[in-house]
């Protein structure tokens, strides 16, 4: 298990309740209270340190190694129903984005994500879950193979970003993502929206765009990451924490300004502590989603989301 450096305390307790199993299966001395003790101390830490958790260090979690991927989801909550579908019919295909048909009980669903790595070798396959604009293409092309057969789309937003190399700008980066978010919004099927890790910038929006978008509760969701923007601001990435706070990119912050949806509650820990329980509370979540948007007719499920993102933001004429 890998602790983050505010997990430090939690570590601790950890250490010495272990030690103290121990010595009560290595010896004849009854150390029954003082493990008791130290579950209790263990229990209270945990409940302490995760209720008033920053912007920043919920950035730290969504990043977490032992966290649960795109693909851990998929097979966790589609199963053996899930046959991904490759290829942009255009370039090749994107390791970044993943994508295909799979069915919860008797429904079918469209499901897309972002996909990182587990290892060195496996997150250059997957190019550290930064898609190019094939992945883009290949994306829209399974929302419209949907839109034909009336499925509904799942998208699972988790990506540091689109990739900024030079090739990508060359077969038009830009247009990919821009041609989503244009196509998305037209869309005559229902789309579910959940980010299950980072969100960031226009590498999230590429996808996010949906009747109904939800973010995990130790997830993000903002136009820069906290170092970027404190590069850019502070001209150093030491401000990371203040740029973390000042971007409004917490689940909680997202809710108040009304840009998501909901909030899908996690472990206490995180997702990855209990990932059984990340997989159903998300499940539960796409199938409460579906039932709402289920019996729109097309015109009017089009114009909800329309409506939805005219309504988004403050301005003054």
């Amino acid at each position: 298990m890998e602790y983050l450096d505010f997990e430090m305390p939690i570590k601790e307790l950890q250490d010495q309740l272990e030690k103290c199993q121990i010595i009560g299966e290595e010896s004849d001395v009854d150390v029954t209270a003082t493990c008791k003790k130290i579950e209790k101390k263990l229990a209270e830490a945990r409940k302490d340190i995760y209720k008033n958790l920053t912007p920043w260090q919920r950035v730290q979690l969504s990043r977490h190694p032992n966290r649960p991927y795109t693909m851990d989801y998929i097979r966790a909550i589609f199963g053996e129903t899930f046959m991904e579908l490759h290829g942009d019919r255009n370039v090749k295909d994107d390791k970044a984005m993943v994508g295909g048909l799979g069915k919860i009980g008797n429904q079918s669903f469209m499901v897309i994500g972002q996909q990182k790595g587990y290892n060195t070798k496996t997150r250059q396959f997957r190019n550290f879950g930064m898609a190019n604009p094939e992945g883009y293409r290949k994306a829209l092309r399974l929302m419209k193979m949907a839109e034909k057969f009336r499925i509904p789309v799942v998208t699972l937003l988790d990506t540091p970003g689109a990739y900024p190399g030079l090739e990508a700008e060359e077969r038009g980066q830009g247009e990919a993502i821009a041609r989503n978010i244009f196509e998305m919004t037209r869309l005559k099927t229902p789309i579910i929206a959940i980010v299950i890790g980072e969100g960031a910038s226009g590498g999230a929006l590429g996808i996010g765009v949906g009747d109904r978008v939800y973010m995990m509760e130790n997830t993000w969701y903002t136009v820069i990451s906290p170092e970027s923007c404190s590069s850019i601001l502070w001209r150093s990435w030491e401000f990371k924490e203040q740029a973390a706070e000042a971007l409004k990119l917490t689940g909680a912050d997202m809710k108040k300004l009304n840009l998501i949806d909901g909030i899908i509650k996690e472990p206490i820990g995180g997702a990855h502590t209990d990932r059984e329980g990340a997989f159903k509370a998300v499940e539960a979540q796409i199938l409460e989603a579906f039932t709402e948007l289920k019996d729109l007719s097309d015109a009017d499920l089009v114009a909800k989301r329309m409506d939805k993102y005219s309504e988004m933001g403050v301005y003054k004429e």
